[in-house]
Formats: C-alpha cells, sequence, structure tokens
C-alpha cells in the first residue's frame, strides 16, 4: 500500500496579494487584499450594479443583454486580477447563476475575462461564507443572527464567534421581489401587501427555527439592502445606528406616499439602488416581523469578505472541505482502512502519470483523494449499485466548502469508479475540466480493483501511460497469488476498452 500520508501539491509559497469576487443577483463585487502576517489587508474594491437577476427570462435562461452587462464588468474585474497566479483568486457565482440554465456558457466566457474559473455555491454554502464574513468585521464571540438579504436570496444564519450553527436560503430577494411586486420602481399600498405577504410565507417554514429556538442576543445585517436601508434612515434622523422596527416602519410610509423609488429624491439613497430598494425594504421588514427582530447592527463584512478568508484558510492548509469529506465518511460509515488503502494507491498512479495526462496543479490531487476517500459511501444504503447511491449522496449532500461544480466532479468520480464506464456523465462538468475528470476516474478505478481484496498487505505497482494506452506493472508472481484480482483486471479491461482506453497488465520482471 502506498504511503497514507501521501503529501498533496500545494502552492510552495504564500502570496502576498488575494482576490475574491461576488457575482450576486443584483451587483458584482471585487475585493483585492495584501496578505501580511497571516492576516488580511484590504487595499481595493469595486462595485458594479449589473442587475443580473432582471436578466432571467421566462425559461429561465440568460438573456444576451444580461451576458453582455456581466461580462463587460468582468473584464474590468480580469484588468485588475489577470495576472494574479493561480489559486489566488476565488470568484463565486450565487443563486442567478444557481438557476440560470445556460449559465455554463457564461461561466466560460467569464473565466477567459478573469483569467480565473468561477464556482457556484450553493444557498447553505453561500451564507456559510457570508457568516465567515460577518463574523470577522465584528468583535465578540456573542450568539448572533445574521441576515443578508441579496438579489435573489436571503440568508439567515446563527452563529457563535467564527462558528455557524444554523444556516438558511430562502427564494426571495430584493431584485426578484422589485420585479415582481414593484416593477417600475412604483409603490402602492397593494402591491406592499402582496409583497410583504410573500415575505412572510417564506419565513414561515424557518420562523420557529430562527426566532424562539435559537438563542440570539444581536441581530446583524449585511450587504447592500440593509447598508442602503441603514444610511436612509440615518439620514432622516430615525435612528443614529444601525436599523430599528419603528425606523423600517416610518421608511415603508415614506415609500408609499412617494409612490415610486427611481426618480431621486430620497436622502441618502443612490441611483444604483433605487430600482431595487422597495422589494429589500419590503422583504427586510418581513424579516423584522417574522424574526421578533427590534434592532439590527450593520455588518462591514459580507460574501467577498467570507470568500477571502476562506480561501486564505486553504492557502494556510485549513481547508474546510477536508473536514466536510471526513464528516460525510464518518456519517455513512465508510471503513476508513479500506478508503485509505484505496486513496493511498490512487494517489500513487497519479504522481507517476501526472506529468503524461497534463493533471498538474492543486485539484486533481485533492479531488482524487476525496474521490478514493468516499467511493464507498453507498454502502450504506445498498450494495446493489451502491457507486450510483454514493453519486447521489455526493452530489446532493451539502458540504462546507465545495461549490456545485467540485459536488458534480467529485459525484462523477464516485459514480464512475466501478462497473460501466459511464463516459457522458463528466459532459455535465466545465470544459476544461472534463478529460481530467475521466482520467482521474480510470485511476481511482483501478485502485479500487487492486484493493478489492481488502488485505492491508504492501501493494508496489507503476502506471505508464500513453495517451488511452495504459501499461499496468505488478509484482513478480502477484497475479498468480491473486487470481480473483487477475479475473477483475481482465474484467476492468473489457469496460475501459467500451470507454476507449486501452488496458494491459504485466508483472515485473
Amino acid at each position: 500500500m502506498a504511503d497514507s500520508q501521501h503529501s498533496l501539491p500545494l502552492p510552495p509559497t504564500d502570496p502576498e496579494v488575494v482576490a475574491a469576487a461576488d457575482l450576486g443577483s443584483n451587483s458584482f463585487h471585487l475585493v483585492v487584499a495584501e496578505v501580511r502576517g497571516g492576516q488580511l489587508v484590504f487595499v481595493d474594491r469595486r462595485k458594479e450594479f449589473v442587475r443580473l437577476a432582471a436578466g432571467l427570462d421566462e425559461r429561465k435562461r440568460l438573456t444576451p443583454e444580461a451576458t453582455a452587462r456581466a461580462l463587460d464588468c468582468l473584464g474590468r474585474f480580469g484588468e485588475r486580477v489577470r495576472s494574479f497566479p493561480p489559486g489566488t483568486v476565488r470568484v463565486v457565482g450565487t443563486n442567478t447563476l444557481r438557476q440560470a440554465r445556460n449559465a455554463r456558457d457564461l461561466l466560460e466566457a467569464a473565466q477567459r475575462s478573469l483569467g480565473h474559473p468561477v464556482e457556484i455555491v450553493s444557498g447553505l454554502e453561500e451564507a456559510r461564507l457570508i457568516y465567515l464574513g460577518v463574523s470577522r468585521s465584528l468583535a465578540g464571540d456573542e450568539r448572533r443572527l445574521v441576515v443578508d438579504i441579496g438579489g435573489g436570496s436571503t440568508e439567515l444564519i446563527v452563529g457563535e464567534g467564527s462558528r455557524p450553527l444554523d444556516l438558511e436560503s430562502l427564494y426571495m430577494g430584493c431584485v426578484s421581489f422589485s420585479l415582481r411586486h414593484f416593477r417600475n420602481g412604483r409603490v402602492k399600498e397593494k402591491r406592499w401587501q402582496r409583497a410583504e405577504i410573500a415575505a412572510l410565507q417564506e419565513l414561515e417554514p424557518v420562523e420557529r427555527r430562527f426566532r424562539n429556538g435559537a438563542g440570539w442576543r444581536v441581530a446583524v445585517g449585511s450587504s447592500g439592502t440593509v447598508r442602503s436601508v441603514a444610511e436612509v434612515v440615518q439620514a432622516a434622523g430615525w435612528c443614529e445606528q444601525g436599523i430599528t422596527l419603528e425606523a423600517l416602519l416610518r421608511l415603508r410610509e415614506l415609500l408609499l406616499e412617494r409612490g415610486v423609488t427611481v426618480q431621486g429624491g430620497i436622502k441618502g439613497l443612490s441611483d444604483g439602488r433605487a430600482p431595487v430598494f422597495a422589494g429589500g425594504v419590503a422583504v427586510l421588514l418581513a424579516v423584522f416581523k417574522a424574526l421578533g427582530i427590534e434592532h439590527m447592527r450593520v455588518a462591514g463584512g459580507a460574501l467577498r469578505e467570507g470568500a477571502l478568508y476562506d480561501l486564505l484558510g486553504r492557502l494556510h492548509h485549513e481547508d474546510t472541505r477536508h473536514a466536510a469529506v471526513e464528516s460525510m465518511a464518518r456519517r455513512y460509515h465508510v471503513q476508513p482502512e479500506q478508503a485509505e488503502r484505496v486513496r493511498g494507491t490512487a494517489l500513487q498512479l497519479l504522481e507517476q502519470c501526472a506529468e503524461a495526462w497534463n493533471l498538474t496543479g492543486q485539484l486533481p490531487w485533492l479531488m482524487l483523494s476525496w474521490g478514493a476517500q468516499l467511493h464507498e459511501v453507498g454502502l450504506d444504503i445498498n450494495h446493489a449499485g451502491f457507486h450510483k447511491h454514493g453519486a447521489y449522496i455526493v452530489e446532493n449532500a451539502e458540504m462546507h466548502g465545495f461549490s456545485l461544480q467540485e459536488h458534480v466532479l467529485l459525484a462523477s468520480l464516485v459514480r464512475s469508479h466501478r462497473r460501466k464506464f459511464p463516459r457522458q456523465i463528466f459532459d455535465r462538468l466545465p470544459s476544461g475540466w472534463r478529460q481530467p475528470a475521466r482520467r482521474g476516474a480510470v485511476l481511482l478505478r483501478l485502485a479500487a480493483v487492486l484493493h478489492r481484496s481488502r488485505r492491508d498487505e504492501p501493494l508496489a505497482v507503476r502506471l505508464e501511460v500513453d495517451g488511452r494506452d495504459l501499461r499496468l506493472v505488478l509484482p513478480a508472481a502477484w497475479l498468480e497469488k491473486s487470481p480473483l484480482t487477475r479475473a477483475d483486471l481482465r474484467q476492468e479491461a473489457t469496460y475501459l476498452a467500451a470507454a476507449k482506453y486501452r488496458l494491459t497488465v504485466e508483472e515485473d520482471g
């Protein structure tokens, strides 16, 4: 068996500068920070209103106009970060990119503009990153409720200090509610009632969880809607700090009295925020009422800062994804000894063919390592077709730190590690990931076959690859002592041949 402490290739030195971009449903943000003594010092910020959510048509496809707005903005962001080394920029897409059926086209064009990949995160992962950004901007360890109203979703988090305890993401935001209830910025009593009731309905399933049983002592708001509301109510003299329920009710009356938000004249409200302001205020007021909030503080940090701190953790070998994989393996009673056997051999094979198969960089090593750790999670459900059960679990279970694309990649490795090689499942991956993922799956398959006996014995193997030709060299007389494995390897050669790979198995000497 290969060394169980097989090291993963990591960046050789800490970067001096890192960056993160938040591709939200209303606005895109870019933050750049210098790394000084292991801490972040923010040196640059950019924000542009892109209104991505407003560009979703009735078929949930981004219109050409919305795509063009997004790429124009990302082209400007790219001027700032395109020269940054790989792994030092994290770009996160949220609710609208989760919904858009043609998001892949934008993501691939965005990567060309930025020079760095774009990852789409789930609502709960978005909430985790928001809390990380908020908690780093606040002092104290008290239990707090964090509310973040974005363009297409609202995240609720209860946490203590830097640790989130409960996370939720709801389908309501300032853009979606403004388009649905206050089109063209027009605010009327009946429209407001419909908007507030719709928000309360969305909150109803989680109201008890985040109001009565959460035990939070202070409410904190983050991102554009909360900050804009705070600026308006403070400019009006309705509260000195943060936002109070009384100030929100007075703001509601002001908006109803004016009847429109897009003609200016509201002190503290920017022109860029005005078209989606009413929808955000309606959502925020519903949150105050449903969760019993009387006063809300305003935090400086949000999703982009959280993504940057999470990136810094990865660079300092504190990757949240490691803990998520280990937690899932324990939850589904994966046998750690067998997972480690397969993992060690898979990484040994990867080391031997990484250059020939262009499997360089950190992602192939990490995903193959995690795929080996989780390849048997489906056994906890049923042995028949456990690779299919395992793939479903890995793709759909919440795993902190993983983007949706990484979920699909990891699930593809688990799904394809045995039986027929399902080439088509890799088509859902970003184009640049497909060939490396298929090759990683081949390595995981070979490692799983070689350890099917589940015996804890030393195994030194050699793999030579030339395109789709594979030559697996085993120790002398090993196959004679392992007739079942020899039969399994013959069957594996047949499976791989159907996928256009040619496997030859030999013994050393």
